[in-house]
């Protein structure tokens, strides 16, 4: 069945293209990806896509605004091109903080993008770690959300890490926190917060015991790591032995290098979601989604359950 797959790699994260396409033995389809003078992006797929079920994966990542428009270009040229199925795969969706009319006069990002997809044409999306989960009901597609837990889990078991507390950064990302911990048969704890401004953040309390732990911070994004260095500092500050961080997408933008390479951080574990080779942080550890998602699409094309990958 995996002779009927076409894989289209976009532009933002060549390194994971070729990675997903040498798990699945699968060649990458010949896509042309360029720009005409003025700056507008032109997409051709030199390969038939006829009757294939095409997969096309694009992280939308910075610069985000041109990799979302290159994306949606090239689900327009796949199903212009009479593909069977035309299926997204966006190990990274950009906008998803923008999930809620949380002030007024303010559009809903995530849902504007999901719109945007659909419009073009795309059958099925398949993400790892949205921001919130619910953005999954922004789509009338199926969405496959697909975690790193797993990927987290396994590293950290390898560790041997005693004393080990499993720390949110916010409430909002408790539930993360909790499956996380249950894996490990480790300690919850959360840490309350209040964000006066976007990038910006005040860090008050713990919710949970910490002194003489070694704790790890979960999260689904490190952008600014404002955030994750002020929750470091304030659980040190706590008693706590160490403090590490699990990340799904290192972001990474601003002062984020300089403040994490300059932190009390023991270590930073990020996936590839997001290229992060140019970010020079020394204390950075990578875990590669490619197996995650490579296994992902054989099931899916083969019709298995996914389910079974993230208990």
């Amino acid at each position: 069945m995996m002779e009927q797959v076409s894989l289209i790699g976009g532009s933002s994260h060549p390194n994971l293209n070729k990675e997903i396409s040498k798990i699945l033995n699968i060649p990458l389809t010949d896509t042309l990806i360029t720009r005409f003078s003025d700056g507008e992006i032109r997409v051709q797929i030199n390969e038939s896509v006829r009757e294939k079920r095409v997969f096309i994966v694009q992280s939308l990542c910075q610069p985000a605004n041109d990799h979302i428009m290159e994306t949606l270009l090239l689900v327009d040229a796949a199903r212009r091109a009479s593909a069977k199925e035309v299926n997204l795969v966006l190990p990274y969706y950009a906008y998803a903080r923008q999930d809620r009319k949380d002030q007024p006069r303010v559009p809903i990002s995530a849902k504007v993008l999901a719109n945007l997809i659909e419009s073009v044409g795309a059958d099925r999306v398949i993400v790892v770690d949205l921001h919130a989960e619910q953005i999954q009901g922004f789509f009338n597609i199926p969405v496959e959300h697909i975690t790193a837990l797993p990927l987290f889990a396994n590293y950290l078991r390898e560790q041997n890490i005693e004393d080990l507390v499993i720390v949110s950064p916010d409430a909002g990302g408790a539930k993360r926190a909790d499956k996380l911990a249950k894996k490990l048969g480790a300690e919850l704890a959360i840490i309350y917060k209040m964000r006066p401004r976007p990038n910006a953040v005040e860090v008050f309390d713990v919710i949970g015991n910490v002194e003489g732990k070694n704790c790890v911070i979960v999260d689904d994004i490190v952008d600014t790591a404002g955030t994750l260095v002020a929750a470091a500092d304030m659980l040190l500050k706590k008693g706590a032995k160490s403090v590490r961080a699990c990340i799904t997408h290192g972001v990474l933008s601003g002062p984020a290098v300089e403040r994490i390479n300059n932190s009390k951080l023991t270590e930073l574990v990020i996936t590839d979601t997001i290229p992060t080779d140019n970010k020079p942080i020394k204390i950075k550890k990578v875990l590669p989604i490619a197996p995650t998602i490579a296994e992902v699409i054989k099931r899916i094309v083969n019709g298995e359950p996914l389910s079974i990958l993230f208990e």
